[in-house]
């Protein structure tokens, strides 16, 4: 019997923890944080903060807004990079194998523009580059001590930034997931080879709410029905866009908030707090007329509480 003793406890040393935190819940969104982008959502040309490439700016200048009109444009969700992006709660819940009861996925629920998340558990290998791809993508996940790391592969290409700023299908993300206390921290790193020339890194925070009521216990998101909105969706193959040089909008947080146009439309070192130094000579606007929290920002605003101009 002594003999089994320090086998036992080997085995419990090096055997790795079934799971190191209860994620299952439902979590209220806390949308202080990036409060604009996650609610009524980023200007037309503002990829201030996104480490556009040339390819990826190129392709967001050529974002016209009414080609969310056309039957084919209607029906496309985010990425699973919404989760830290979108203004909603979290729905989380666990799967387990019913013979061996072993945990074999999380499961994070959608939303109207967001597919269902599976976090596979059971080590079940992520599927050959030249699968097809899906709105919610394949993704891993294991524990590294308290957090839960989650790698995605495999996702149609979609927009990073609700203005059309895009991420390729060849992006794959990273997600860090813990826990503490009633508090949930999701931090996400998206890498795309193609549009960016660093990774994108966010963090969300959400509080448990046992009482909330999010409709999302199937795990589907809401459906969506594609109709011609545009004449000419009827009447030929054509998709709106804008060509190289004409966007209407790229001039317009300069216009309204004087930020350079070179802030504007993003890259790598616009995400870090050094490039400050290059906006010194930077002069606010005399009157502020949008996304203002009237006086927050300590400059005068014509607002109604609204977020709306009088």
């Amino acid at each position: 019997m002594t003999r089994c003793v320090p086998f036992v406890l080997v085995m419990m040393v090096s055997s790795p923890a079934f799971a190191q935190f209860d994620l299952t819940g439902k979590w209220a969104s806390r949308s202080s944080q990036d409060a604009m982008e996650r609610g009524p959502g980023p200007d037309p040309v503002d990829y201030l903060g996104l480490p556009l490439n040339d390819e990826g700016r190129a392709r967001a200048l050529s974002y016209n807004y009414s080609m969310l009109s056309l039957p084919d444009g209607q029906c496309g969700y985010h990425t699973p990079f919404y989760i830290v992006l979108g203004p909603f709660g979290l729905h989380i819940w666990n799967e387990f194998d019913p013979v061996t009861s072993r945990l074999v996925a999380w499961k994070i629920g959608a939303w109207v523009d967001r597919d269902v998340t599976t976090i596979w558990m059971d080590g079940r290998p992520h599927p050959s580059p030249n699968a097809p791809r899906t709105y919610g993508g394949f993704t891993t996940g294991r524990w590294e001590g308290n957090t839960l790391v989650t790698t995605t592969t495999h996702m149609k290409a979609s927009q990073i930034r609700r203005n059309g700023a895009p991420v390729s299908d060849q992006a794959t993300m990273r997600m860090y997931v813990f826990r503490h206390g009633d508090l949930l921290t999701i931090r996400a790193v998206m890498h795309d080879p193609v549009y960016f020339s660093e990774p994108l890194v966010r963090s969300r925070v959400w509080a448990l709410d046992p009482d909330g009521n999010l409709n999302l216990g199937n795990g589907v998101a809401s459906p969506c029905e594609p109709i011609a909105e545009l004449p000419v969706a009827d009447a030929a193959a054509v998709v709106p866009h804008y060509l190289p040089g004409q966007n209407p909008f790229v001039k317009e947080l300069t216009e309204r908030h004087n930020i350079p146009p070179e802030a504007v439309l993003g890259g790598a070192e616009t995400m870090y707090p050094e490039y400050r130094k290059k906006l010194s000579d930077y002069v606010p606007p005399a009157m502020c007329k949008r996304y203002c929290g009237c006086g927050g920002l300590g400059v005068p605003c014509i607002e109604d509480g609204t977020g709306v101009p009088k």
